[in-house]
């Protein structure tokens, strides 16, 4: 059974570690929130994925803006400045003797309610803001023997049904696609949009490279992903074409090569989907494009966080 991008082994520093709850420190045993709180109840709320990499936390400006455009679209006050929580993530990897090969799962929700209910105007307190970090690595075999994907029959869907570029705590349209996936043997599921073009992952973003091109999607149905962003940026900077458009599955079997981004892992090589081999990666391992594209993702993050 596959893993997924998100493979990790295991470290046994992590059962140690301090999370923060609303500015206040607790060993993971102790760490604990109301079964009252929005989050709990209701999935209300967001979240941002982070890395701390030499004692900085790379795009962070980027991570910000979306977690408060985030909150902002769900009528949520966080309550603090987005310095002042870059602030508390920092203290909180301090507390813990973090610098590097972290990975930090920030969540923020609504906050307590005074019953179970979805109305906003039943919270009774600020926001909950919960920042967990980890010693977390990608496995490095992920990186070489790459993933292999299922296509599922979840959609993802229309934006006046649940906005897909929001990073809400409300992942059960990912959930779905990622249980069907491990269900046919897969590492992760590959999701089309509503008119059966590809779209992403249920965890990663998703692109191919026919003829020395890289294509990835439109983004209409997709998380704005930052590494995705990233991505696109280096390959327009390196003068490698790049296009965000519609394609389809058939054109996904006959691509040379495949790979998801994200912001644990990075660049990860696609090896099969939907069971057909991904351009002569059995015979050939990772291509050209994606062993370049890891290289200038790595280069790109020593540049945002110079070891001092």
């Amino acid at each position: 059974m596959g893993k997924g991008s998100h493979h990790s082994n295991a470290d046994p520093r992590n059962q140690d570690i301090k999370i923060n709850i609303n500015g206040e420190l607790f060993h993971r045993d102790e760490a604990k929130i109301s079964v009252f709180d929005s989050g709990f109840i209701l999935g209300d709320g967001v979240w941002e994925g982070l890395r701390l990499h030499h004692g900085k936390l790379p795009f962070i400006d980027k991570h910000m803006r979306r977690l408060y455009e985030g909150a902002k679209a769900l009528d949520m006050d966080i309550g603090i400045s987005k310095e002042e929580l870059i602030e508390r993530i920092i203290t909180t990897c301090n507390a813990n003797d973090m610098h590097d090969h972290v990975h930090i799962r920030l969540m923020v929700s609504r906050g307590v309610k005074s019953t179970p209910y979805q109305d906003p105007r039943v919270t009774i307190s600020s926001a909950t803001i919960v920042i967990i970090p980890e010693y977390k690595m990608p496995a490095p075999e992920t990186a070489d023997n790459g993933l292999n994907l299922y296509t599922v029959y979840v959609r993802r869907g229309y934006p006046d049904v649940q906005d897909q570029k929001l990073n809400s705590h409300s992942k059960l349209n990912c959930i779905f696609g990622c249980i069907q996936a491990t269900k046919a043997g897969a590492d992760e599921a590959l999701m089309l949009d509503p008119h059966g073009f590809v779209s992403t992952c249920n965890s990663t973003h998703f692109f191919i490279v026919r003829d020395n091109q890289v294509w990835t999607s439109t983004g209409d149905y997709c998380l704005s992903g930052i590494t995705r962003s990233n991505i696109i940026d280096l390959c327009k900077e390196n003068g490698i074409e790049v296009y965000e458009k519609n394609f389809t599955l058939s054109e996904v079997y006959g691509a040379e090569e495949a790979f998801v981004t994200g912001t644990f892992a990075g660049v990860t090589p696609v090896q099969t989907v939907d069971g057909r081999e991904i351009g002569e990666f059995a015979e050939h391992g990772k291509g050209a494009m994606v062993q370049k594209l890891q290289q200038l993702y790595l280069q790109r993050i020593a540049k945002e966080c110079p070891h001092e």
